[in-house]
């Protein structure tokens, strides 16, 4: 078969399995892989350490699986104009208000991997989604699905970048999709609005600065310096992509992406108030899994501290009274400092 037409019915198999776009990139050694050894030379990956594993995978998909020739490249779309209540939903990233993502869009892939090699016999097809040592956003850029903008996101001009990325890899030669044109320009919304400056420059993030990398990959306590710079955010951060002008009109995303019904009512508060046994039941299946009860109870207690808020007291005089090891009492003492000062009035 012409690798046009096989390219074309790959792609419908794959919007027939829910996924909003689908497109094809062709496997070769990575654009970006030398800016990504000196990211990692540089320590810009900060504790991370799986990103400097299988580093020649990484540049060189192809390498992942033996004989691949091609990626299909799909994109989800997510919520990117919920409005959610209370005071913990506003400061998770929209993508992980739902369900897991790699849940929902590995079952998927792997339908559409095994396809591909029950209908092409010979073809092999492995699917990723967020988990191997791919790089996503180069294969989907490859694809059409977007382009990388300064933000180091994926953007289109008709869907913004509310979209998560998955791929499968087949040993089938198809024809790869156009690439689309730099949608930034001149723009630098992003590099101004990012709260700690780890959009240090256009197209590249210094993990180390980033809020995400600290609210979700982090293990441990969180300097005080970058503690104080978290600005609320409980579970990653989405600051750069709110100011993008491509997202000023997202499209529709996939309902079990959106905020789960029974996670709805949760606050700070009873956040800091779930024992193991409670957590585990109220997040599972959800992305927000990956920064661990411990990581989740720290960035709820920073922000309650960036809060200013005297309601919150109470709760953080009981985590106090039972704080779960030194770092967290600290926290919690740090916090309730915050909030103290924030009652005294201004002298002068």
């Amino acid at each position: 078969m012409n690798p046009r037409p096989r390219s074309e019915r790959l792609e419908e198999w794959a919007l027939e399995l829910g996924f909003h776009r689908a497109g094809v990139a062709e496997l070769r050694p990575a654009e970006t892989g030398e800016a990504l050894r000196r990211w990692v030379a540089e320590g810009r990956h900060a504790g991370m350490a799986y990103m400097a594993e299988r580093l020649d995978e990484r540049c060189d998909p192809a390498l992942v699986l033996p004989g691949a020739r091609s990626a299909v490249c799909v994109a989800l779309h997510y919520a990117g104009d919920e409005v959610v209540p209370g005071d913990l939903w506003p400061r998770v990233a929209r993508y992980a208000r739902g369900r897991d993502y790699h849940n929902l869009m590995g079952r998927r892939l792997r339908k559409l991997a095994r396809r591909i090699e029950e209908s092409f016999p010979g073809a092999r097809a492995r699917p990723y989604v967020d988990t191997g040592p791919v790089l996503e956003r180069e294969l989907g850029a490859r694809a059409g699905l977007g382009a990388v903008g300064k933000n180091t996101m994926l953007l289109h001009p008709e869907h913004g970048s509310w979209f998560l990325l998955g791929e499968v890899l087949t040993t089938l030669e198809l024809a790869p999709g156009a690439r689309l044109a730099d949608p930034c320009g001149s723009c630098s919304r992003c590099l101004d609005a990012c709260p700690t400056g780890a959009l240090d420059e256009p197209y590249r993030l210094d993990a180390e600065r980033c809020i995400s990398y600290w609210t979700i990959e982090h293990r441990g306590p969180i300097p005080s310096p970058r503690v104080e710079a978290l600005e609320g955010w409980v579970f990653g951060c989405d600051v750069c992509q709110e100011v993008c002008p491509w997202n000023r009109a997202p499209a529709p995303g996939h309902p079990e992406l959106d905020l789960a019904e029974s996670r709805r009512s949760l606050g700070l508060a009873g956040l800091l108030g779930l024992d193991e046994p409670a957590y585990r039941e109220t997040f599972r299946g959800s992305p927000m899994q990956r920064a661990r009860r411990t990581g989740l109870r720290r960035n709820a207690l920073a922000a309650i501290g960036a809060s200013s808020d005297a309601a919150y007291r109470g709760p953080l005089e009981a985590v106090r009274s039972a704080a779960e090891g030194p770092d967290e009492a600290a926290l919690a003492a740090w916090a309730e400092a915050r909030l103290e000062r924030s009652r005294r009035p201004v002298s002068g």
